[in-house]
């Protein structure tokens, strides 16, 4: 079996592929996978001593699997982080890295554009429990400042977002995380640890749903935290241990196959995307793509200097004409499949304001540039050509949709 200092010395390509792995007596090529809930002790003695800390060992599937393991070690290897740990969904994650360390009186500031069921949680779950929660602009470091000029328990911040692509200047941000006495945790999703490693930035915690990009083929729902081992100890560990958000080892062992394969998938999709984001703002029904990686992104400099030489697989494309553009768009695609999830090997699209951003009230989207126009698309694997070829006769049938929207009008 690889020596694992070895291992960690390779690089995050090799690393994706042998991090982590732990063969059982059965020499097995792949990562076994442990289908149990429980695990048997020889001796009461030995039971005793194992709950009370004093032994190293598996005592119960809620609190840790050799298969669930192995996966944590390996996205710990990737992030560079001191703890991994899985939970049942990106959700469980994001809720977890949060309410682990909260308690009434606390103050969270978050970036105001973000997927809606995180918001849902910083705007309708947390202040039932008496936190505070204020909002900021992710890319107006200017407003963070002044948020931040007072005391904070945590900040909170995708980068880049969904589904408007902004970006948040990460090193900043931790330094004024920091002087407020707050941590910084960073839902790193739609970049993957292949383009970005917030913790190298100075973030304090990192989260995943594990469902997009690291599972990669639409099979799983998972997530993880990656934070350091103080956070894990006193916050995190308890909170998941006692909550019970465990990923199934079945799930955990998929997401270690989907991993292998990571760096190949998500620079190919950008590649890809990269090309259709340059085409698309070309396009005379377009009023803009938002794509770190278009020099006309108002970001596109921050992100060239965190982001690891591409961009990512997701871009948002604003048509003229609104809602009825937006749905020709959507229902004339050919190639690229309707549906609210991203990082897929298979291009997907949707359209935010009905789907993934719903909750929102329709002055809260349209503040964070949701608008009733505005296509999300995450790009697979598929020949960025035949994309290109779908994605421009859809959206001459969207600019029909608008002219006779208007001609009724």
């Amino acid at each position: 079996m690889s020596d694992p200092d070895f291992v960690a010395g390779c690089r995050p390509e090799t690393r994706a592929v042998r991090a982590g792995v732990n063969r059982s007596p059965n020499a097995e090529t792949s990562e076994a996978l442990y289908l149990n809930s429980g695990f048997v002790f020889d001796s009461a003695e030995q039971a005793d001593a194992a709950f009370a800390g004093d032994v190293s060992r598996y005592l119960y599937g809620r609190y840790a699997n050799p298969t669930v393991t192995m996966l944590e070690e390996r996205l710990q290897s990737l992030e560079g982080a001191e703890v991994c740990r899985a939970t049942a969904s990106g959700m469980a994650a994001v809720f977890a890295a949060l309410a682990c360390c909260m308690e009434s009186g606390d103050r969270v500031v978050a970036g105001s554009t973000l997927f809606g069921s995180s918001l849902h949680i910083l705007t309708k779950i947390l202040p039932k429990w008496g936190v505070q929660v204020d909002m900021v602009p992710p890319s107006d470091l200017e407003a963070w400042a002044t948020a931040l000029s007072t005391p904070a328990k945590a900040v909170f911040v995708e980068t880049p977002t969904n589904p408007t692509l902004d970006i948040v200047d990460l090193r900043a941000l931790a330094h004024l995380s920091h002087q407020a006495g707050a941590r910084l945790i960073v839902d790193n999703v739609v970049a993957t640890p292949v383009l970005q490693q917030p913790l190298s930035l100075g973030a304090d915690v990192v989260v995943y749903s594990t469902t997009k990009h690291l599972d990669g083929q639409g099979r799983t729902l998972g997530g993880a935290v990656l934070c350091d081992r103080e956070f894990d100890k006193d916050h995190l560990q308890p909170f998941l241990r006692h909550t019970g958000p465990a990923l199934s080892p079945f799930n955990a062992w998929v997401v270690l196959k989907g991993i292998e394969t990571l760096s190949l998938r998500v620079r190919e999709q950008s590649r890809a995307a990269a090309l259709l984001a340059e085409n698309a703002a070309a396009l005379p029904n377009v009023r803009r793509v938002a794509y770190p990686g278009l020099a006309s992104h108002p970001n596109h400099e921050v992100a060239a200097e965190q982001m690891l030489g591409q961009y990512g697989s997701v871009l948002s494309i604003e048509l003229a004409g609104g809602r009825p553009a937006a749905f020709a768009f959507l229902n004339a695609l050919q190639l690229v499949d309707l549906s609210n999830n991203l990082g897929d090997a298979k291009s997907l699209a949707c359209h935010p304001c009905t789907t993934t951003h719903r909750v929102l009230s329709p002055e809260d989207r349209e503040g964070a540039g949701i608008t009733e126009g505005l296509v999300r698309v995450s790009v697979g694997l598929e020949h960025a050509e035949d994309l290109w070829r779908d994605i421009e006769q859809a959206a001459a049938k969207a600019a029909g949709a608008a002219a006779l929207e208007a001609s009724a009008a």
